[in-house]
């Protein structure tokens, strides 16, 4: 795949370069090799996204339902032809290992197949009224255009867990992804609808900064929805300005999930779903295990255990398949985790496992001796760094796991599976798994957080309410009689 043809804005169906004038290069993160530069979109640009969405949609709407679905499936059939060239530009723009594309290009194509249902799914209701002769009908219709926001570290994925609903229940879309990960999370999508088929202008791909554009792709009259994700700071504001434009705002945001195990559980297991939990694409994952809450009875044995386990790790170039954990995205990530370790450590937190910090290479840590309300429990670890608590009861256990502001997933361990969900419905998070990890998305199930981990519901049924609207019309076959 040419790269540098991804490396251009994708509006109205046309690949062109933005009218700022300024460049955005592409970095790999393990190498600093620059992979493409993007003259970046301005203002105008936003706007010419938005109004080709708005015209497109019009022309998707007379596109039978059939065909759409069609089109969408065309989507999968042109991933499965490229799959080793996305897989390259996911270790290349991502630091990605060949695992951690594997495991986003499936989630890809199944959020793709289940979207594809979605143009034979536009039912509506037929229902009684109180007024004689007359009837009320319940119209399921698309909500108009959608406007995507997408983070730097599944972006591939998470940005075709909207746009691709949002396309199968009939709407336009404007896809804004991360700097930082630009072909992965957007042009490379806007390249695979383009070859499926979908209307030009239908999905626009617009690649800039928050500098060039401000609030502009927020506040632009035409979207009705912002889905965004990525940090709870970032997405309060977005959602604040979503509201006061009246837009309505879906926002999938930080975690901070506690992996719980109590004493019946297998420590084996246990060891390896956790290490799962947390050192997946590095720890830059929502839903990753930040706190690993491990009864007394059993820590001592579970610690040795997760240390030898995390020790085998081996960090370096994700392009080898030998590699578990490869760059995270960015030197401010990097930093943020060195000053977040050191924190802990300055507060009383010992280091069982203390990896090096090169650049933007982060060698796993585990800290133990780690207090509920210290800066290391309470804050995002989004990297291969994790803390090990220790509890009592199982009333201890969930009493630490919701002692946070966030709410997104979690993970519970134990021989007594019943036991097991009745503690997963006591933790306030909008997901969580007995005897399994905390990294989980079906494409069917309804996936979304709690408290400051987000708001709204996606995938599956839930994925179509979203992006769809009731519109009632009632037909009166007769006259009503008026008091006046």
């Amino acid at each position: 795949m040419d790269y540098s043809k991804l490396g251009k804005q994708f509006i109205g169906g046309e690949w062109r370069d933005g009218k700022s004038g300024k460049t955005l290069p592409d970095i790999n993160p393990y190498n600093d090799e620059v992979i493409t530069a993007f003259q970046i979109a301005s203002v105008a640009d936003i706007d010419d996204a938005y109004q080709a969405a708005y015209k497109a949609k019009l022309e998707w709407d007379k596109v039978n339902p059939y065909n759409k679905r069609d089109i969408l499936e065309n989507a999968v059939k042109y991933i499965e032809a490229h799959e080793e060239e996305i897989t390259s530009i996911i270790i290349q723009e991502l630091g990605g290992t060949r695992l951690k594309a594997a495991f986003e290009i499936g989630l890809v194509k199944n959020m793709i197949k289940e979207a594809a249902t979605f143009p034979l799914r536009m039912e509506g209701k037929i229902l009684p009224s109180t007024e004689d002769g007359k009837e009320n009908r319940l119209y399921r219709i698309p909500a108009g255009v959608v406007g995507v926001i997408s983070p730097f570290n599944f972006p591939f994925f998470l940005s075709m867990k909207s746009v691709a609903p949002a396309l199968g229940a009939g709407n336009g879309v404007v896809l804004k992804p991360h700097e930082d990960s630009p072909i992965t999370g957007g042009t490379l999508i806007g390249k695979i609808f383009e070859e499926a088929g979908v209307p030009k202008g239908l999905l626009n791909v617009v690649v800039t900064d928050i500098k060039e554009i401000g609030d502009a792709f927020v506040e632009h009259p035409i979207p009705r929805i912002i889905s965004f994700t990525g940090s709870t700071k970032v997405g309060s504001y977005i959602g604040q300005l979503a509201v006061k434009n009246f837009k309505k705002p879906l926002l999938e945001l930080g975690g901070n999930s506690a992996f719980i195990i109590l004493e019946d559980a297998d420590i084996d297991y246990a060891v390896q779903a956790a290490t799962f939990s947390r050192f997946t694409h590095q720890g830059q994952i929502c839903m990753s295990a930040n706190r690993i809450l491990v009864q007394k009875t059993i820590y001592q044995d579970f610690v040795d255990k997760y240390r030898e386990k995390v020790s085998t790790l081996t960090t370096g170039d994700p392009s080898d398949p030998q590699t578990i954990i490869g760059p995270v995205i960015n030197n401010r990530q990097a930093e943020t985790l060195q000053k977040l370790i050191e924190k802990g450590i300055e507060q009383g937190a010992v280091p069982l496992v203390q990896g090096k910090i090169t650049g933007r290479m982060v060698e796993p840590t585990v800290l133990v001796n780690v207090k509920p309300d210290m800066v290391v429990a309470q804050e995002e670890l989004f990297g291969p760094v994790v803390c090990i608590i220790p509890f009592e009861t199982e009333e201890e256990a969930i009493e630490i796991a919701n002692d946070t502001r966030f709410g997104l997933s979690g993970a519970i361990h134990t021989s007594n599976l019943e036991r097991g969900v009745e503690i997963a419905k006591k933790v306030h998070t909008g997901m969580i798994h007995v005897n399994d990890v905390t990294i989980n998305d079906e494409p069917i199930v309804a996936f979304g957080g709690e408290k400051q981990s987000g708001l709204g519901r996606l995938n599956g049924e839930w994925s179509l309410d979203e992006f769809t609207t009731m519109k009632w019309i009632s037909v009166n076959y007769g006259q009503r009689k008026f008091p006046y």
